[in-house]
């Protein structure tokens, strides 16, 4: 079949591409119309022996993790064939990356600091469930436009190289992701800069969850003492408009288009439904020899009754074995048999008008006419199996709420703090009986809340006390004050601007002459 131009199943792909070494992404935009991405893999990479069987059991991780409830990863919508091609579509945005926000210079101390600890809370949890990235750095870090982080491109790297990457190569990712962040701030926030350094190389002896601790525990050196996404927030939505699609049509396109714009989407075939070619239940075939989790023969299949689980020792079954549904056979482009064959009586059939007693028919006739030999056995067996399930279910949720827990309490919106404080006053000296109009400016980071602040004069006792509301959609507010001076003298006034809440104090002041 020809390439797609500019839609694969059902999304619709801009003229906004970048290279990394898996393939060609897109940004493209989902069948529903919200932004999305699609991975266009390097046929020399795919069509390695192994590589598409692996990189279809990482997506299905990927699943599966999501289906637990853990954070902090693109999710995958799916894997497709076109041809000769292989698609992987995601439901999620996959642009700006930090890698692209380092490079326009768009990240805040405050930001960096942001990025690291949701980046590290993702990688713990992963490795809490026994799975790696694999490749940690700034190009699969996506930022959103609320300003979090979220990973791409999970097992993508080790599926293609057929490893298995450790918790160490993550650790030592995220360090080298923490030092590139130190370097970009290190004029502005030098303060901030160390920090990063130092948790760069606890990640390295200690691991990523002592990191993570020392950056929230050290956050007061930080510029404004926060871990805040409002700077990363305001620059990913700067860098969020792609490229749209074409509004003509090629040349080329014309010239075929009787056979181009009627192409039949049924040519395009979802690989995560699709078992693949391996020779084992549970292992796939790689440069090394097997590859845990990368099976897709008999014993762990894709589909309803197509294996065993993801990887050995997974366990997690979609039903028994050689039981696919026809609509997968069908797709494999098999014909099942409609009738059994001479030599064997009780061979499987397919399709409507099966007059053939089914599995589960014969189970519950047998269990009717009376226990069968070793059902006691087989029931003692079967509790013992629900308990260690329960067992492990209950560990699991506990896992997955404390890490509910962490994410949310460090995905909640910063306190408000004060930033910085100046006073403006006349330069020329102001004449007899002159009221003078100086102007404060408060500058916070964007957050709603209350701030306190009192005006203090240096030629009589009166402090002016007052409050202001501050909104989430503003940083800057103005607090003037109008002051009258009468008699005849020569002197000079300072006004001083004090804020008093939130802390720590700032103070700001400035001078007139009055002359009379």
């Amino acid at each position: 079949m020809t390439n797609p131009r500019n839609g694969i199943a059902g999304f619709q792909l801009t003229e906004h591409t970048w290279i990394t070494e898996v393939g060609n992404w897109i940004d493209a935009i989902s069948p529903d119309g919200r932004r999305a991405g699609a991975l266009l893999f390097d046929a020399r990479i795919i069509d390695a022996p192994g590589v598409r069987d692996r990189v279809v059991a990482a997506v299905l991780t990927d699943r599966r993790l999501a289906m637990g409830g853990l954070p902090g990863l693109i999710p995958v919508a799916d894997v497709v064939a076109a041809g000769s091609q292989v698609w992987l579509l995601t439901a999620q945005a996959v642009t700006p990356t930090l890698a692209g926000l380092l490079a326009a210079g768009s990240v805040d101390a405050s930001g960096a600091a942001s990025v690291l600890a949701e980046t590290a809370h993702t990688l713990v949890a992963l490795h809490a469930a026994g799975i790696t990235h694999g490749s940690v750095q700034p190009g699969t870090v996506v930022i959103t436009a609320e300003g979090g982080a979220l990973l791409s491109e999970r097992g993508l790297s080790d599926a293609i190289h057929g490893r298995l990457s450790t918790p160490e190569r993550d650790s030592s990712g995220w360090a080298a992701l923490a030092r590139g962040l130190a370097a970009s701030c290190a004029r502005g926030a030098p303060r901030a800069a160390d920090l990063f350094e130092r948790a760069a190389a606890t990640a390295t002896t200690r691991g990523l969850t002592a990191a993570r601790s020392m950056l929230l525990a050290e956050r007061d050196l930080l510029p404004g003492g926060v871990i805040s996404r409002h700077g990363l927030a305001q620059a990913a939505r700067g860098q969020s408009v792609f490229a749209q699609p074409l509004a003509y049509t090629r040349p080329e396109d014309a010239a075929g288009s009787g056979r181009e714009a009627d192409r039949d989407e049924g040519d395009i075939v979802t690989l995560l439904r699709v078992p693949g070619t391996s020779t084992g239940p549970g292992t796939g075939t790689g440069p090394d020899g097997p590859y845990p989790g990368a099976g897709f023969g008999a014993g762990a299949g894709l589909h309803p009754g197509a294996g065993a689980g993801f990887g050995a020792g997974a366990g997690a079954g979609f039903g028994a074995a050689g039981q696919g549904s026809a609509g997968d056979q069908a797709m494999l482009g098999s014909q099942a048999p409609t009738h059994p064959s001479p030599g064997n009586q009780d061979a499987e059939r397919f399709g409507p008008g099966v007059g053939t007693e089914t599995p589960v028919e014969r189970i519950w006739r047998e269990g009717r006419d009376g226990p069968r030999r070793g059902s006691a056995r087989r029931s003692k067996a079967e509790r013992a199996r629900r308990r260690r399930t329960i067992l492990a279910a209950g560990v699991l949720a506990v896992i997955l709420a404390g890490a509910a827990v962490a994410w949310f309490r460090l995905g909640a919106s910063p306190d408000l703090t004060v930033a910085s404080v100046a006073v403006k006053a006349p330069k020329k000296a102001q004449r007899c009986n002159s009221s003078v109009l100086i102007t404060g400016t408060i500058v916070t980071n964007g957050e709603a809340g209350e701030i306190t602040y009192e005006w203090r004069k240096n030629l009589d006792k009166e402090v002016v006390k007052a409050t202001l509301e501050t909104t989430s959609d503003k940083t800057s507010y103005s607090v003037p004050l109008r002051w009258s001076l009468k008699g005849k003298s020569t002197v000079k006034a300072t006004a001083t601007l004090r804020v008093l809440s939130p802390g720590p104090p700032r103070t700001g002041k400035a001078s007139f002459t009055y002359r009379c």
